[in-house]
Parts: structure tokens; sequence; C-alpha cells
């Protein structure tokens, strides 16, 4: 009988880890390294079916075999009435086993896809991610209402940070008596072995913890210095291999259109005949019913797969899509079934790890990928692990239908990818499924916009507001809770207000010094990007600010056309909310009032480009539902130091002062609020307007301030406008790519968290909690004010070399009020 070696040896034996507990753990996780400054080693499992392809039979065994001792925990009657909820995007197909294994359960998992016109039950950030937002979509919102028992699944659970915190936050929504954490194995260290009992007396209710085994990491000192040096040793020859992999990918290249259907050469589609409005998993709730109707369309949708495999083929694999595991596994292992061929299963995933092609190591190959589903924050890399080099004879890839897109299919998509590495490649498509909204009749009118003095400090001509009133609603809470909150998965951040900032008068020097510094440099950039608007856009442009950063500009970029060209423009102010999109009822107002080609979005300035994206996106979706087209998602911005768009009046990374204040500089008008019991499906977004702070308004001033050196700096504003015209001005996404270097590099994993540019800087030391500041070395007087609020807020700010922004500003990523002592403010790690 031949040895096994085990998949954690090259790093244990290289950084001295060591993996102890039950006998079982050796079996169940192997160890791979990433490139990370702060945790070298990773975990891995083998039967979860993420990373390590396995047997479908094995995969679905594991979580069953979990739900199964859910069942008995909880006994027959609590188990009927339990929901169970897994977590995005490793934890999905789990989850489901597990809900399948507990009986009677429904099940929901959360997703980091927004899905117009599904109300959002909660989200949260998961601060060890490499991804974005998660959200819950439950199709029935009373889903999470009940009282029966919630089970919580995940795949690991090592501090319990993200699961705890999402039962808190949950239940203070949704109050129970009993919660069951689930995950393949428990690796808490001892100082962590209490919490679990702390935490259920904390809400009462009991808490109990399944898992199939149990351990802990033991780190020598020094790991971190070592594993570091290890991925700098081996991470050149993997980007060596990744290249070869990209130019062969580029060889293969055809002139048959990406979207021409059957697909990449080397793919062929086979056709599951999927039943009609069957989910294709639990992102919107899937119900036993559903489960029973999945099991009687299984053997049929298998066979269709296993006559389209090649003769004699003896090893396949069935690769699965990020969240989309559960069908994936479950046509997998029905597969395994009815075919001679030794049948494996895996998905793709947004996490990167490096690869070393080593029998002690977790991670053999990997392919990289662009993201072919068109995610919501932008495109990025996607990975597939242990398929290349693996002796597959067939891939069948499963995707849903909103990833069946020209990205899968071009060259040096993942068909591409696994055409070079298995003699025959399918593709099945699992059609997506999207609740459908309910018939309630649209109101024939919207509402006129609102207008101060009765709602902001501006005068009435100066903006028109296209919100609703929520003045009368308290909505704000403090800083430290609305960050655990958000992070948690308690609230989306629109949903809450933070307490308006009040500034010391030291701040408010600092503010009317900036202004002074810097109001003729504002004044050519407001003239600079309006002339480019004019000459582009529109000779007669309509603006819409994107409340609330946009709105000064856009009032300055309206007193720059009517003082230099004696024009009136309109001028609103509309909300967008990340991952909510923009609001549609406000699009359809400026549709019904004015000729959509004329709407030119105007914001404060760019950090990574998110808004850009999200903009882009939300018109799409908003022209795909309406009808209505014309609507140009261009924003044009004051300054752009991510090279996120083309309309611009300076690239450069510098303060602007209205980015010092909240709303005392912005019309005493809060940032936007989007939440289901205070905007109805035909409601403006919300906002609040507040009156009591006018002995502390400085809008109409700093735009007084502004506006007064528009005739001083005419002549080059208009030089400045006309040299741009002549530049190419193509986007490069030079800001996305430091944030996602920067995430990385300061294992942060989330590119929501890190925040590029003296403005969001700023936000995240007014609105936030603040981790960590970056300034570029040798900036100067534009990050005055930066360094006082990180002083009053006792965040430490790190002086970098060659950063391409003035300044970075980094939201704490593992944030709970814990972690930052009983003041907010003294934030450690």
């Amino acid at each position: 009988m031949k040895n096994v070696v085990w998949t954690g040896t090259w790093v244990a034996e290289r950084l001295g880890v060591e993996l102890v507990g039950d006998e079982r753990l050796s079996d169940l996780l192997g160890l791979a390294l990433r490139r990370n400054p702060r945790r070298a080693h990773l975990l891995v499992s083998n039967v979860l079916g993420k990373h390590v392809p396995q047997s479908p039979s094995v995969v679905y065994g594991h979580g069953f075999a979990l739900g199964r001792r859910v069942r008995e925990l909880l006994g027959a009657e609590d188990a009927g009435a339990a929901v169970v909820l897994g977590y995005a995007e490793t934890a999905t197909g789990l989850g489901h086993c597990v809900a399948d294994g507990v009986g009677l359960a429904p099940y929901l998992h959360s997703t980091r896809r927004p899905v117009p016109g599904v109300d959002t039950a909660g989200g949260f950030e998961e601060s060890h991610s490499h991804a974005t937002s998660h959200l819950l979509l439950p199709e029935n919102p009373a889903l999470l209402a009940g009282a029966g028992p919630l089970v919580l699944v995940d795949d690991e659970f090592s501090t319990g940070n993200t699961v705890l915190n999402t039962i808190r936050d949950l239940h203070a929504r949704y109050p129970r008596d009993r919660y069951v954490v689930v995950a393949l194995v428990d690796m808490r260290s001892a100082a962590d072995l209490g919490r679990l009992a702390e935490f259920a007396t904390e809400i009462g209710a009991r808490v109990d913890l399944v898992t199939a085994a149990r351990g802990t990491v033991n780190l020598p000192e020094g790991v971190l210095e070592k594993g570091q040096a290890l991925v700098a040793e081996h991470e050149t020859t993997e980007a060596t291999r990744t290249t070869e992999n990209t130019r062969t990918a580029e060889n293969t290249k055809t002139t048959e259109p990406a979207d021409n259907r059957p697909g990449h050469p080397g793919a062929a589609r086979v056709e599951l005949g999927w039943p009609r409005g069957l989910p294709d998993g639990g992102r919107h709730g899937f119900t036993p019913g559903q489960r029973i109707r999945l099991d009687a369309a299984l053997p049929a949708m298998a066979a269709r797969v296993a006559e389209a495999l090649p003769e004699g083929a003896r090893r396949v694999l069935v690769l699965g899509f990020e969240e989309l595991m559960y069908a994936p596994l479950r046509l997998a292992r029905e597969l395994e079934q009815v075919v001679s061929a030794e049948v494996r299963y895996s998905t793709t995933t947004r996490s990167p790890v490096l690869a070393l092609d080593d029998p002690g190591y977790a991670i053999r190959t990997r392919l990289v990928f662009p993201a072919h589903d068109d995610p919501d924050e932008g495109p990025g890399e996607r990975y597939a692990y242990n398929v290349a080099g693996a002796g597959f004879d067939a891939v069948v890839a499963v995707v849903d239908s909103a990833a069946d897109t020209p990205a899968l299919h071009a060259p040096g998509g993942l068909l591409a990818q696994l055409a070079e590495h298995a003699p025959s490649v399918l593709l099945a498509v699992v059609p997506s499924y999207v609740p459908a909204r309910p018939s309630t009749e649209r109101p024939s009118m919207l509402p006129e916009p609102l207008r101060g003095p009765a709602f902001s400090s501006y005068a009435p001509d100066e903006v028109g507001w296209l919100l609703q009133d929520l003045s009368d609603v308290t909505l704000e809470a403090p800083t430290e809770e609305r960050e655990e909150a958000i992070q948690s998965g308690g609230a989306h951040y629109a949903e809450s207000l933070p307490v308006e900032y009040q500034p010391s008068p030291q701040y408010q020097e600092l503010f009317q010094t900036a202004l002074g510094t810097s109001a003729a440099r504002i004044a050519q950039a407001v003239g600079a990007v309006t002339e480019l608007v004019l000459a582009e856009r529109s000779p007669h442009p309509v603006l819409v600010s994107l409340a609330r950063a946009g709105t000064p500009v856009g009032v300055l970029m309206r007193r720059w056309a009517q003082h230099r060209h004696g024009l009136d423009l309109p001028h609103y102010a509309v909300s967008i909310v990340r991952g909510r999109g923009i609001d549609a009822n406000a699009l359809r107002w400026l549709a019904a009032h004015h000729d959509p080609a004329d709407v030119v979005f105007v914001d404060g300035w760019t950090g990574k480009g998110a808004i850009t994206r999200e903009l882009t996106e939300a018109i799409r979706e908003f022209e795909s539902a309406e009808g209505v087209t014309g609507f140009d998602p261009e924003i044009a911005v004051l300054a752009d130091p991510g090279s996120c768009v083309r309309t611009y009046g300076t690239r450069e990374d510098f303060l602007i002062p209205s980015a010092c204040l909240n709303s005392t500089v912005s019309g005493l008008i809060s940032r936007t609020v989007l939440r289901s019991d205070l905007v109805g499906e035909y409601d403006f977004h919300g906002a609040k307007f507040y009156r009591e702070l006018a002995g502390s308004d400085v809008s109409v001033d700093f735009l007084d301030a502004v506006a007064a050196h528009f005739p001083d700096v005419a002549d080059a504003a208009c030089a400045q406008a006309k040299e741009l015209l002549a530049t190419d001005r193509t986007p490069t996404w030079e800001g996305w790519a430091a944030v996602e270097r920067i995430s990385e590099e300061y294992e942060i994993h989330d590119v929501n968290l890190v925040k590029p540019g003296v403005g969001e800087t700023t936000r995240v030391l007014l609105r936030r909690v603040p981790w960590k500041i970056l300034a570029r070395a040798g900036a100067g007087t534009d990050l005055d004010h930066v360094r006082l609020l990180a002083q009053q807020r006792g965040v430490p700010v790190e002086e970098v070399d060659e950063l391409p922004y003035t300044c970075v500003g980094l939201i704490h990523p593992k944030y709970t009020r814990g972690a930052t002592g009983a003041d907010g403010k003294a934030v450690t790690v």
C-alpha cells in the first residue's frame, strides 16, 4: 500500500506550522500559501469541493451528515421549523447539503450579486473576504422572520466573528430562542473557546456548534517572515507560468463571434432541460418542495451530460461556478452513479492562492481567467485550482445564465483555458432564477423636486433634489455601531446615517485656510470640466449631481455656465447607492421632463471608480427594464485621480474643501438613505435636512468663494479645456489596480474597505471606523485636515513611497466594538 503524502507537508516543513487536533483533521485539510503581509498560510479543505476536485459523493456526504447531526440535536419538531443560512461563496453548496440533511428546512445563502427588483433583507461585509458585500435576498421576506431555529453554515469556524456578528444583528431584527452554527472544522484557538457561551448569554439564546472535526494551528516565531520569503521566492515562477498560459490562449484566437453558440471551439453545449421556474440555488431561497422537484429531474439531466461525454472518458470533472455550487454538485453526484468514469467535482473561485507543483502542497496548479458574469464590483481575475495537469479527459463547466457571457467564450476566458488542459469541454447552463416582481400599479406622476429653503440651504434655482424628505425620522447611529452592523451583516450602509461630525474650531479654521488656498485651483477645474461638457456632451446639458458630494460641484458648474456663457442650466441631485444602483424613480422623472441624451451626471471626484461602474450597470438595467434609452453613464467630475472617467477638470489628487465637511458644505442635506420600510417601490430615495445646523453652515460660503475666482481663471480654464479636448483621456483604471494591490498587501481582501484619495480618506475619518491612513511621502498642506482628524480619532498615519494617491484611508477590516476599545478610537490589531 503506497504512502499518501499529506497536502500540508510542504508548508508545514518550511514554516514549522503544526496542525493539531482530531485524527481526521489532516484528511480534511491541506495547507497552501498566498501573498499576504500578515498571514502566509491558508487552510485548504479537501472535502468542500471548492479548491480541490473531490468525489461529489464525498462532498455531498460531509454536508448531509452534518445536517443529520443538526436534526438529531434539534429533534424532529424543531428541525421541521428550522431555516438554514449558508455563506457565499465558499459555503453555498455546503449549506444546501446541510439543509438536505436537516430534512424539511428551507435554505437561503448570502450572495455578492445584487438582483434588481429583489428587496434586501440584510447584508454584511466579510472582513477576511476577497470580494464585496454579502447580501441576503430572500424571495419570501418572511423566511428569516420565523421563531424556529436558525442554522448558520460556513466552511470553517475560526474566530467566529462573521457568524456571531451575523447572529447578533439578525437576532435584533428577528429574535429567536435557538441558533446552531455548523462548519466542517472548528479551528478556534484556546483564547476563543469561551466566546460562544458568552455570546449565547449576551443575546439570551441557545447557540450550539456542530462540526466534523476540531483542531487548531500552531504557528512558530517568525512564521510570517518565513512565509513572505517563500511566497516571494515562488510567485515569480507562478507569474511566468500564468503569462505562458495567457500567451497560449492568445494563440487560439478565432474570428467566430464570442457569443456565437455553442461556444468556444472545443467546448460543446449540453442542454440540461432544467425544470422551468426551479431556482438554480439558494440565492433567493430554496424550499424542500423545490428540492423534490430537483431530485426528480436529476436523472434525465445527468443522462444528457453522460451522452455528451466523449467515448472512453476515464476521468471527468464537473466544474461549478463561484456561488453556483449545489446544482453542479447534485448533477455530478448523479453522473457519478450512471457513468463508469471517475467523476470529480470542484468550482471556480474569486480567491487568489499561490500554486506549487508538489504532492505535499494543497494547490498544485491554477487557471487564471477574467470574471465572466459582469460582477457588481467590476472586472477582475477568477481562478480554477488543481484542474490543469489533473488528467481529466473531459470537463463539464456548469454556469448560470447570468455568467453565460461573451467573456466566458472569449479567447483567454474560462472555456478556452479549460480547452488547453482537457481534450473535451462541455458547457451546461442553468437558468438564473429571478423572483417575479409583484404587480403593483405605478403612479402616473412622481413628485416635483424638493428645493431650498424648505429643503436645503441652497437657493431654489441652484438645485432641485429628486429625493423625499426624511427629516422627521431618526436614522443616525454611532459610527462604531454602524461599522459593526455593516461589516457583520446587520445592515447596508445606506439604511442608516452616521451622527453628523461637528467640527472643532481648529478644524473649521483648517477648512477656511484650505478654501482660501485652493479656491482658485477649484475654480479653474470647474471651468475646465464645464467647458468639456458643453463641447462634447451637449450645448444645453441637464446637470444631474450624485448626492451629496456631487451637488456642490454641480452648482458650481451651473454658475460657470451662467457666468461664461449666459446659460441657465437645469440642475438636479439624485441618489446612487453602492450595491443598490441609482434611484430608478429619479431617472423616470428625468426622462419624463428632459431628453435623456442631455443628462450629464456629475460627481465630486473619483476614488477607485466603484460609483462609475455602479452607474454604468444601473443605467443599463434601467434602460433594459424601462425601454428608455439615451442616458450616458459617463460621469463628469472635478477631479479624477483614479483615471476612471473621460470628463474631468484635473486628474491631480488634491484637497477639495467640500470633502472636509459633511452636510454643512452640502446644503445641510444628509447622505441619502434607502431602506425598505421608508422608501417604497415608487418613492424617491430619502435624505434629511439638518435645519438645526444652520449656525455651522458654510455651503453658500464655499460656492461664493470659488465662484469669485471665475473671472481670474477664465482664460486658464478655457485653455486647459482645449488642451484636454486634444488629449487621449481614455480611463486607465490605475486607481482600481492600486486599490486591489493595497487590499492584498494589507490583508484586507475587500476593495470596499480601501478608500483612495483625499476626499475618500476624509469620508473614512468622518463617517467610518478608520484603521490607518496611508499618506504619500512628502505630502504637504493638502493633508493637514487629514492629519488633524487622524490625531483626534487615534488613527496612525503611515507614510508610503510611490503611493499613486496623495493618501488612502483604510477602514478597519475586522471591526467589532471590542476590536477598537471602549472609546472606539484606539484601533489596534
